[in-house]
């Protein structure tokens, strides 16, 4: 495995005569990065893994105690992709990636960006489609691995590719769950035994939502009212355009997102038509 920081060298490194698999990531890896690891371990000749905590994508260009308190772990991060059989990790600094400081030319995402966690943090979207962009254009891989658990995340960048004739294949890998049920999150490290207890309810609201056992505002009522959480949002959605849905006869996402103590949790959950 080869760990490279600078984005010249990441270029020169990639060999063009083999099929390549991307898998951005932030740091702070667990399982559920490791699966999107595997999977690309299976699809790919090449595997490059990158690890960038990028400034654009949180609240005051990262001038904020979220983009400073997210966690960072190198080490034990690079442990884990050489487990998984990455061949390249690229890990620059800040200043690599915007060498000329805050970029003037930005990927803007819209109505996609602006709604459900693009409402809660403003211009996030934007920051996530500008600086994967970069990365495509740096790696030139023929498919890239995204969590299926920022399913906002996914709709967005694969309109994203759809709009902008980027030719990679976006492959969206399901959530990894811990044993409680809790989805994985790098953000979880910073949860306190109770508060893990309390962030619980998010997942157990969804499931019986999917169950149809409550209704949207049933389950919104609930989340508002369990000990500890605070309520960002919680819609049932079209889960291409994002969409709100009223009618369940079709494919349909409910995506929500809570507070437990000082951390921002998200998750979701495919709900099928009910014959």
């Amino acid at each position: 495995m080869r760990l490279i920081t600078t984005k010249k060298e990441l270029f020169d490194a990639i060999p063009r005569d083999l099929s390549i698999g991307l898998v951005p990531t932030m740091g702070a890896l667990h399982s559920g990065h490791a699966s999107l690891m595997k999977l690309a371990r299976q699809e790919n000749e090449l595997l490059v893994a990158s690890i960038f905590v990028n400034p654009l994508q949180f609240e005051a260009l990262g001038d904020c105690d979220d983009y400073r308190n997210y966690p960072r772990d190198l080490d034990a991060d690079l442990k884990l992709l050489e487990e998984c059989g990455v061949d390249i990790v690229f890990a620059p600094s800040v200043s690599e990636m915007y060498p000329t400081g805050i970029p003037l030319v930005w990927v803007r995402t819209g109505v996609m960006g602006e709604k459900l966690e693009g409402a809660s943090r403003p211009g996030h979207f934007d920051g996530v489609a500008t600086v994967v962009s970069k990365l495509f254009n740096l790696v030139r891989p023929d498919r890239a691995y995204f969590g299926q658990k920022d399913a906002q995340q996914v709709a967005v960048i694969r309109r994203l590719v759809a709009d902008l004739d980027i030719p990679v294949e976006i492959r969206a890998v399901p959530i990894i769950r811990g044993t409680d049920g809790l989805a994985e999150s790098s953000r979880n490290q910073r949860l306190s035994p109770e508060e893990r207890k309390n962030a619980l309810v998010l997942s157990h609201v969804l499931n019986k939502l999917k169950a149809r056992t409550i209704d949207i505002a049933d389950a919104r009522a609930e989340l508002a009212q369990a000990a500890g959480v605070k309520l960002d949002h919680l819609e049932v959605v079209d889960p291409t355009t994002l969409e709100p849905l009223n009618d369940l006869s079709q494919p349909a996402l409910a995506v929500a997102a809570i507070y437990v103590g000082p951390v921002r949790l998200i998750d979701n959950i495919e709900i099928t038509n009910q014959q």
